[in-house]
């Protein structure tokens, strides 16, 4: 064991994090609050169970400092096989609630297994790449890579839980940063955007705009036979991406993600059924205006008016009882936070904990950018917290575990190891 040295530890993420907890936990309380209530720290009421789940965040953190930080990644591939068996144990000893078998129930607390294989899976990456000084532009390796998200991400698509597929997904951000050719990011790119707009559009139409735009590249670029040969096949693999959206869409997507996603895409209204969260979510954030309504003082918080309001829908409260101001400094501080952890990456010297940075600020951009989106109705509802803020012991166990591996691995920067 190792001791903990202050003067090493990134003390502005720590403080950063810590005031998010710290706002997230008073949000939590102002949610779930009843006049009734005997004490909020009951653990009967969301906002006990959240203190008590943050007592144990920090002792994970004072834990995972005192870890030597080469253990990180002699057992990372250890730490990725036991992962991926508490996801497979989920359809044995898993609880279904609503809808998804994503939780084991223990001592009356709910326990996700993805929340922790999302750094779990970082590790991974990280020590798989480093090991091989991240030539991710090999097709043997960027196979390997692939793999080792391939798994959670086939389990988690079993229970379904779609939301935390699309956080795994994001790890392509990290490839990318890495060296991966960016033929892969811009077919990334390509396939969500084809999957909205055929969702929205005909297939038909989008395989004939496809096939104009095709050829007028192919008459621009006129003898040159290789990038004829690419255009050809690029346009063979988005055509044959356009005739999968359907089967995507009605097969993998639960009828309430489909629903979500026609509500986002304009296709259809339903402001009293699926859609009610999202507009009351809109409701709270126009009554907030500039200033906020005051703390505990939200019409549509006190009132009940936002389903799972402590939990996916938790900023909704802050736009309400803060205003304008409160959601901006909300922001702000998840831009700084994510910047920082992105600087700091930059600046790593070994190839593990640089990786591994990446990945750290990538799972909470993706969270917090998915979060954000749903409450205001960008993005359909899926289901993602926002880290640090929603409601749930698995979340915030795994965006600590997340952020104190990532401090520890930091605070040797200077070392090559």
């Amino acid at each position: 064991m190792s001791e903990i040295n202050l003067k090493k530890i990134d003390l502005t993420t720590l403080f950063t994090v810590i005031l998010l907890i710290i706002m997230g936990a008073v949000n939590i309380y102002s949610t779930t609050h009843a006049d009734n209530l005997e004490s909020p720290l009951l653990l009967n009421n969301p906002f006990g169970k959240q203190i008590v789940f943050i007592l144990i965040s920090v002792f994970l953190f004072l834990s995972i400092q005192l870890i030597p930080y080469k253990f990180f990644q002699k057992f990372a591939s250890i730490a990725y096989i036991l992962s991926i068996l508490s996801l497979l144990g989920l359809f044995v000893f898993g609880k279904n609630i609503n809808g998804s078998t994503a939780w084991y129930q223990i001592f009356g607390f709910g326990l996700q297994p993805s929340e922790f294989a999302k750094p779990i899976t970082a590790l991974a990456l990280a020590k798989y790449l480093s090991d091989i000084n991240a030539n991710i532009r090999t097709i043997k390796t960027q196979f390997y890579s692939f793999l080792i998200i391939f798994f959670p991400v086939l389990l988690i698509m079993l229970q379904p839980d779609p939301g935390s597929i699309l956080i795994f997904l994001s790890f392509f951000f990290v490839f990318y940063k890495i060296g991966l050719p960016s033929i892969y990011m811009n077919f990334f790119i390509c396939f969500i955007l084809l999957f909205f707009i055929t969702v929205l559009l005909s297939k038909e139409i989008i395989i004939l705009l496809i096939i104009i735009i095709s050829i007028l590249t192919i008459l621009y670029l006129k003898k040159k036979k290789k990038s004829i040969r690419k255009v050809v096949l690029y346009t063979l693999i988005l055509s044959s991406f356009v005739f999968s959206v359907d089967f995507i869409f009605n097969n993998i997507f639960e009828q309430h993600h489909r629903d979500r996603i026609n509500i986002v895409m304009g296709i259809q209204e339903d402001n009293r059924g699926i859609g009610y969260n999202t507009n009351q979510s809109k409701i709270a954030f126009a009554s907030g205006s500039i200033f906020g309504e005051g703390f505990l003082k939200g019409p549509q918080t006190r009132g009940n008016f936002v389903p799972f309001q402590h939990t996916d829908y938790v900023f909704s409260s802050i736009g309400e009882e803060w205003g304008f101001i409160g959601s901006s400094i909300v922001i702000c501080l998840f831009g700084f936070l994510m910047l920082r952890i992105s600087r700091q990456a930059e600046l790593q010297r070994n190839l593990f904990s640089k990786i591994f940075s990446y990945s750290t600020a990538t799972i909470i951009f993706s969270h917090f950018f998915i979060n954000i989106g749903m409450v205001l109705g960008l993005v359909p509802t899926i289901g993602i917290p926002l880290p640090f803020f929603s409601y749930g012991g698995s979340s915030l166990l795994g965006f600590v575990l997340l952020i104190s591996i990532y401090i520890r691995l930091d605070s040797e920067r200077t070392s090559k190891w």
